[in-house]
């Protein structure tokens, strides 16, 4: 950490106003010690933003979730494997995309209209009505704590997160996949067994015929 000190201070003599962006990149295997790294770097110099690499070898990326709402951090990227183009570019509007598929599934199921349903439950939010919901008992939307329908934060926090790294492992098994059909075969899997040198019976036999002394 007294590098890091060092380096920011160096910097600050070139420009005043640097560090312009300090973004902190994360090793995804490293589960929930992230947390305690964002955290000691967050003190020497505040972070503008952060980046999580190895999310193709590890299910624990739903931590970067945690982080980013627990440190107001933008997540900048995330490196899904060890090539160039490997390292993309987090698109927030398409992870929020996904999270809606859950009140278009509920409204689905409850036989409302899907599309009228998320447009309502989207005005609703906006304006500031944290408590609204789908009721799918009455088929409308409406003030779900008025009906005793509460979810622990906690909760949704971890539903969030666990289908975040259930979402990681689905993209690893198919690039395991494609990895071993480029490999191509194992050696001795192509060609059937190797040559046996015909039918010529076992070598020291003498094809078919009986050992000396055993003439009938």
């Amino acid at each position: 950490m007294e590098e890091y000190k060092k380096i920011a201070h160096v910097t600050k003599k070139i420009d005043p106003n640097a560090p312009h962006d300090v973004i902190l990149v994360l090793d995804a295997t490293s589960g929930q010690n992230v947390i305690s790294q964002v955290e000691e770097f967050n003190k020497i110099i505040p972070l503008t933003g952060l980046i999580m690499t190895k999310l193709d070898g590890t299910a624990k990326g739903g931590i970067l979730l945690a982080l980013a709402k627990q440190y107001k951090l933008p997540i900048i990227a995330l490196g899904l494997g060890e090539k160039e183009d490997d390292l993309q570019i987090f698109n927030a509007e398409k992870f929020a995309e996904a999270l809606e598929s859950i009140p278009l599934a509920l409204s689905e199921n409850a036989g409302m209209d899907p599309i009228d349903t998320l447009t309502h439950l989207r005005a609703k939010q906006i304006k500031g009505e944290k408590w609204t919901g789908i009721d799918v008992m009455k088929g409308k939307v409406g003030n779900l704590k008025s009906t005793d329908i509460i979810e622990p934060l906690a909760v949704k926090h971890q539903i969030v997160s666990a289908a975040t790294e259930a979402a990681c492992m689905i993209l690893r098994i198919d690039d395991v996949i494609a990895t071993a059909k480029s490999a191509g075969p194992p050696p001795g899997a192509e060609g059937g067994m190797p040559d046996m040198g015909g039918m010529g019976g076992m070598p020291g036999m003498g094809g078919m015929g009986m050992p000396p002394g055993m003439g009938m």
